[in-house]
């Protein structure tokens, strides 16, 4: 009776170590005092670290002011997607806005981000982005395109 209580017990961990498992490059990205109207974009890195393809169901803002976009593509085991967030830096004074991201994850169904700063009109000039930083921006950007036509085409 033991051994069969004890290989349950096994099979059991290797299923729950079988498994998609979301994780961040970062849970909160700070865009520190920047200038109204500057480019609100910043992307969040999202890793497969399990074994099994990961699915994004949803990422859902926690106010119009902030525009999540992302792939429901399924993300498989060792990759990473982009999930792409968008705040409206027209309005002024501080933020800090949750992301809410559901994913097929069995232990983390839903993952909560941050984005938060200071839209001020004594912020310092932006640096320019590099030409890496503007392939992946642009990059992703298309990846984002396709992936709001495909949910846009779903109904």
């Amino acid at each position: 009776m033991k051994t069969l209580f004890a290989g349950i017990a096994l099979f059991g961990t290797i299923a729950l170590a079988s498994a998609q498992t979301i994780t961040f490059d970062k849970t909160t990205f700070d865009y520190g005092m920047i200038k109204p109207s500057s480019d609100g974009t910043r992307f969040f890195t999202v890793t497969n670290t399990g074994d099994k393809p990961l699915i994004l169901s949803n990422v859902k803002a926690s106010c119009g002011c902030t525009t999540p976009e992302f792939s429901q593509d399924p993300i498989a085991p060792g990759k990473s997607a982009k999930i792409k967030v968008g705040y409206a830096t027209a309005n002024p004074g501080p933020f800090n806005k949750m992301i809410e991201v559901f994913s097929n994850d069995p232990v983390n169904s839903r993952s909560v981000i941050y984005i938060k700063g200071d839209v001020n009109a004594n912020a310092p000039d932006p640096k320019p982005l590099t030409p890496e930083e503007l392939k992946a921006k642009a990059k992703a950007d298309k990846k984002a395109a396709k992936a709001a036509k495909k949910v846009a085409a779903k109904g």
